[in-house]
């Protein structure tokens, strides 16, 4: 299944995808972090979408591993467009942050 960190990563994005204020520093470690996530989750399911053509083609595979694969699969795909899916709603996060941030600046240097 995914790793250890999957479930804790994914509640940190739910929070800061909440409006919980965050740093553009840290929506940026997270970011990253969930590239990372949603590129494991990938080798996941593709490992298990070729093991499941392995066993198909073996007329002797036990269909309790062709269904504990199927089942494998059915449970990663959603986790991984979950979090493909917070990818870019915490990389509009990020730009209406730098939005913000310059039209302060912008407004900061016109009274100064």
């Amino acid at each position: 299944m995914s790793e250890p960190a999957g479930p804790a990563l994914t509640e940190r994005l739910r929070e800061v995808l909440g409006d919980r204020p965050a740093t553009e520093s840290e929506l940026r470690a997270l970011a990253e972090q969930a590239e990372a996530l949603a590129r494991t989750l990938q080798a996941q399911v593709q490992s298990s979408e070729r093991r499941l053509t392995l066993l198909s083609d073996d007329p002797a595979a036990p269909l309790v591993e062709i269904a504990a694969e199927l089942r494998r699969v059915e449970s990663l795909r959603p986790e991984l467009d979950e979090v493909r899916s917070m990818i870019g709603d915490l990389e509009q996060r990020a730009r209406e942050l730098r939005t913000a941030w310059l039209l302060r600046q912008a407004d900061s240097a016109r009274r100064g």
